[in-house]
């Protein structure tokens, strides 16, 4: 099977170098039975990956069980894992199989399991040091043959260094790491994913009119992308459910992008994230330049859509009559001062005109 037709065969979308390179390692770790530990940010698709190699392993004929560590309250995350035989806790009243047991012969996705209690990842190495446990309530081993595929969207190193993950399991996961790269370290791989997920929806809901303008590629491929593919997914399906024409132009995504952070209490105050300083930098230069596309769009659109009842009635031109063309350069200028608040720069922007330009054309028509 090629790289291509693996991609195409499991969903993973991409044309850059480093889901490539992502896709050989998969291709060439999955026919063993080696843990393999995904690190990646929210978002990014970790389960697709992790899919990918247990669908290409001579497991693929059996299940794979995903499990969200960081889901399931730390009171019953082993009874989920384990099992509990009947009456072993208040509300066991049968005994239940857990997720090892139901995953046997076939793969066992830990998600976030930077989020798995100390107390349950003892017990978690064991059963990858001996594939035996015992379910709760139970003095019987039970016997599994089980793969691993654990991911998390946080640095483990750094959670051993702080004594918040045991660092004999996190060798043990450890056989083989897997990074995929955030979607802003992938920008070649954007537009693909937006026609995919628009022709995704165009199928499902009968759109197929359905098209995205370049004036949205363009602010799309310029946004951070905070939430990774996920967050595309929704905002592409979003503004196609919300838009009333055929075309999704760069106005349909504007307000569904989350260019803030949860830390902000202002959108102009930077923001810390504990990332290197040219990465922070990096983010904040794609918010103010997102920021700015947004202010041009919006004034674009108050220019087209609005007249300004402050303008005096002689300024007020029918645009069906032939009048000089001075006349309407002055209503136009007057109207984008009136809707930037007199912010020349912005207005200029408007114009498109330098803003020397608008200065000289201000004196020129005596515009107060």
């Amino acid at each position: 099977m090629t790289r291509e037709e693996f991609q195409q065969k499991f969903g993973i979308i991409g044309r850059s170098k480093a889901v490539k390179d992502l896709v050989d390692i998969i291709m060439q770790v999955a026919k063993s039975d080696i843990s393999v530990l995904i690190y990646g940010e929210s978002g990014v698709g970790k389960e697709i990956f992790a899919n990918a190699i247990h669908g290409y392993s001579s497991r693929a004929i059996k299940k794979m069980v995903s499990v969200n560590c960081g889901a399931i309250p730390e009171g019953i995350l082993e009874s989920e894992l384990f099992g509990h035989e009947k009456g072993s806790f208040t509300g066991a009243v049968d005994a239940r199989k857990g997720y090892f047991e139901i995953s046997d012969e076939g793969t066992l996705f830990l998600d976030e399991i930077g989020e798995m209690p100390l107390t349950t990842q003892v017990k978690l190495l064991r059963v990858l040091e001996t594939s035996e446990f015992m379910r709760l309530g139970s003095e019987r081993t039970t016997k599994v043959n089980v793969r691993i595929i654990a991911a998390s969207n946080k640095e483990l190193q750094a959670e051993v260094d702080n004594g918040k993950f045991r660092k004999d399991l996190f060798f043990r996961l450890k056989a083989v790491s897997i990074n995929i790269p955030p979607l802003r370290d992938r920008k070649e791989d954007v537009n693909l994913l937006l026609d995919h997920f628009l022709q995704n929806y165009s199928l499902r809901n009968k759109r197929n009119d359905l098209i995205i303008s370049n004036d949205a590629y363009e602010l799309l491929n310029n946004y951070y992308w905070p939430g990774n593919i996920r967050e595309l997914k929704n905002v592409v399906e979003t503004a196609a459910a919300l838009s009333k024409t055929n075309v999704l132009t760069s106005m349909s995504f504007m307000n569904l992008l989350s260019i803030s952070s949860s830390e902000m209490i202002n959108r102009n105050l930077p923001v810390y994230l504990n990332k290197g300083a040219e990465e922070n930098d990096r983010e904040l230069i794609y918010r103010a330049l997102i920021e700015i596309k947004k202010d041009l769009i919006e004034l674009k659109s108050l220019a087209v859509n609005h007249v300004d009842t402050k303008i005096s009635t002689d300024e007020n031109v029918e645009m069906t009559e032939v009048v000089p063309l001075e006349v309407l350069e002055r209503k136009a200028i007057i109207n984008a001062l009136a809707y930037t608040k007199w912010n020349k720069k912005k207005a200029a922007n408007l114009l498109n005109i330098s803003e020397r330009t608008l200065y000289r054309k201000i004196k020129e028509y005596d515009i107060q």
